[in-house]
């Protein structure tokens, strides 16, 4: 099985072929079934790969080498894929909620007329990310990089006839780009330094380097970057609320499975830099807590309801990167697993919502859906239980040994610690504001539409996401709960020579080790601040239904504006880009450069024009012209020996 491993990216590489291909001439139902099968068999595959793989025994990675790629002088490259516990775990999850979100999209996109070209772009995606979480080397890493990066750009503009959805993959695209330089350059070090780009060549040819210590936070720093493009932190987070643009399985893809994962997964990879990069690594825990209660506050006054959600996923990333940050790279990719449950449920859910209610998102035009869409109202509820961390869904074990390992984490470890349980705080408020507008609040439907459940299609995957976000917390909890440390022993062999790399170099930041009643406190604080949320958005939305927080005046406005960030971009990015464009660039390119070709080109038209008078035609001109050229030639004999 771990030697047909390649099956897993190329099927949805040719579900992505024959959708596209044939996207003109193949029934949906059909396109819809091909689509969903070639991330599903995949599924499958993976799971028979892991228990032939035994994780929890093995420590050497499977390599799957396909064919040599790239060889120039000393510098060569293969295509091929590494198959360890980090890759298995992230292909599950892309697979499995993938294969998830397919089936729901069948349902969801019916009577679409861009139904074949959108299931064709879902196997696209697909397939650049596997190409990313399995390659074995940084080169076949940046190709799934760039690859997730053009079918986002594809997706979230899938409705290329509005001109918001264009905008919005257009955004996507270029922010996505800054972050890439970050990713060239630090490749470009590790291959100067370390002489390879495969991941395992690297960290034996770096472990033998005594001056890679100097060089590793700036090289952390690059890839960094190229997270905070993809992984939407601050500064770089703007376009993934924009990405709502798409349609809702999009966005369930992007913010729960795929590509917003993909900068904690490069992280996880690199464990062996950034182990040696405790600058580096602190100021990523600085900018994923920053980035955690900057979206949660923007979240609180947001009326519609994917864009809610999508300001929810960039808090919920901020809190996965003040887990990187903390060098607790466990807890980060628990929660990104957790996340990608509850994240993909409650996306689904609000898809479900909006297709109920004939393609409305505003949460002030619904209301008392509870009693109406009972599926999709309890599947929502036990998806919010999980995200605001209530115990014992996986949200609280997942968020709450991030904030745990965060309050060990060095001298500043208990302001982040705050910062991060205030997030927590607006989270849990925000998330039931929705809850309650939505499902038990006034009713302020149209009623001139009927409310109805969705097909099977899209409640199944509803369903099965709603038990992954109950139970998935289950295989890490703490120790005065069960203590279960599964996924602790199932990363050791990944986590393993970093630490130990980092230990030789003397870089390895150990968290302070707490007290059974300490961890206890800790806990029930966080659940007490989940619940605090969770009672102040009842009093406020339920029982007394007030309109304060929905006056925008004030800081309230600034809030509803989402602080003017993407303004302020406008003014200090975007337009001086137009103006040098436009301006500068523009007029130098017509008055100078194009005047310049223009008058070579035209000097040889005058040339032209000139000899092409010699060219009449009649006989006596061409005698004349030999005349005159044989006594030119004998002039020249003449005078040449005097």
């Amino acid at each position: 099985m771990l030697d047909l491993f390649p099956i897993v990216v190329l099927l949805p590489l040719l579900g992505f072929l024959h959708n596209g291909l044939l996207k003109d001439r193949i029934p949906h139902r059909f396109a819809g079934a091909i689509g969903t099968l070639a991330v599903f068999i995949p599924f499958l595959i993976t799971l028979g790969a892991f228990n032939e793989f035994n994780p929890m025994e093995r420590t050497a990675p499977h390599l799957v080498p396909v064919f040599d790629w790239i060889l120039i002088g000393d510098f060569k490259t293969s295509f091929g894929y590494q198959i360890d516990q980090l890759s298995l775990y992230m292909t599950l999850i892309i697979t499995g909620i993938g294969s998830l979100i397919h089936l729901y999209s069948m349902g969801y996109m019916k009577g679409n007329k861009g139904y074949n070209r959108f299931f064709a772009y879902l196997n696209l995606f697909i397939f650049c990310m596997l190409n990313l979480v399995l390659s074995d080397n940084l080169v076949l890493t940046f190709l799934g990089w760039e690859g997730v990066g053009l079918a986002s750009y594809l997706l979230i503009g899938f409705d290329y006839d509005k001109s918001y959805a264009a905008e919005a993959g257009m955004k996507a695209f270029i922010l996505n780009r800054i972050g890439d330089v970050g990713f060239i350059l630090g490749t470009g070090f590790l291959f100067w330094l370390g002489g390879s780009l495969e991941y395992l060549t690297l960290q034996t040819n770096l472990s033998e380097l005594s001056e890679f210590a100097s060089y590793a936070n700036l090289i952390a720093l690059f890839f960094f970057i190229a997270a905070m493009g993809k992984s939407a932190q601050i500064p770089l987070y703007v376009w993934l609320p924009d990405a709502m643009a798409g349609p809702t399985p999009v966005s369930a893809l992007i913010h729960a499975a795929t590509m917003v994962t993909a900068g904690v997964f490069l992280i996880v990879r690199l464990n062996f830099v950034f182990y040696l990069a405790p600058d580096t690594s602190f100021f990523i825990a600085c900018i994923g807590a920053a980035t955690a209660l900057f979206a949660a506050t923007i979240g609180l006054l947001q009326n519609d309801i994917k864009k809610i959600l999508a300001y929810s996923t960039v808090s919920q990333l901020g809190f996965m990167f003040l887990a990187m940050g903390s060098m607790s790279y466990v807890a980060g990719l628990f929660h990104l697993m957790t996340h990608a449950f509850f994240k993909a449920l409650l996306f689904l859910g609000a898809g479900s919502v909006i297709h109920a209610l004939h393609h409305e998102q505003n949460i002030k035009h619904m209301g008392k859906l509870f009693g109406k869409i009972k599926i999709t109202s309890i599947t929502f509820l036990l998806g919010t239980l999980a995200i605001a961390g209530f115990f014992p869904f996986s949200g609280f074990f997942s968020k709450d040994l991030i904030l745990e390992k965060t309050y060990t984490y060095g001298a500043f470890g208990s302001v982040l610690w705050t910062v991060g349980v205030v997030a927590a705080f607006f989270t849990s408020f925000y998330m039931f504001r929705l809850v309650f507008v939505v499902f038990f609040g006034k009713d302020n439907t149209d009623s001139h539409h009927k409310v109805h459940e969705s097909p099977w299609t899209m409640t199944f995957p509803l369903v099965v996401l709603a038990v992954g976000a109950v139970l998935s917390g289950f295989v890490l909890t703490p120790h005065f709960f069960l203590h279960i440390d599964t996924l602790e022993r199932y990363f050791a062999p990944v986590l393993d020579r970093g630490t130990v790399l980092a230990n030789q170099m003397g870089t390895f930041t150990k968290h302070t080790e707490l007290t059974h009643q300490v961890e206890i406190s800790l806990a029930a604080f966080s659940v007490g601040i989940a619940s605090l949320g969770l009672i102040l958005a009842y009093f406020i939305y339920q029982r007394k239904q007030s309109p304060i927080l929905e006056e925008h005046t004030g800081f309230r406005k600034i809030l509803f504006h989402k602080y003017y960030i993407d303004e302020i971009y406008d003014v200090l990015f975007v337009k001086p880009y137009v103006f040098l464009s436009k301006g500068i660039a523009y007029t130098f390119d017509i008055k100078i450069l194009d005047r310049f070709f223009l008058g070579i080109g035209g000097s040889f038209g005058v040339i032209a024009n000139g000899l092409r008078r010699l060219q009449s035609g009649f006989i006596g001109d061409y005698a004349l012209y030999v005349v005159l050229g044989t006594f030119c030639i004998l002039v020249y004999l003449l005078t040449r020996g005097v």
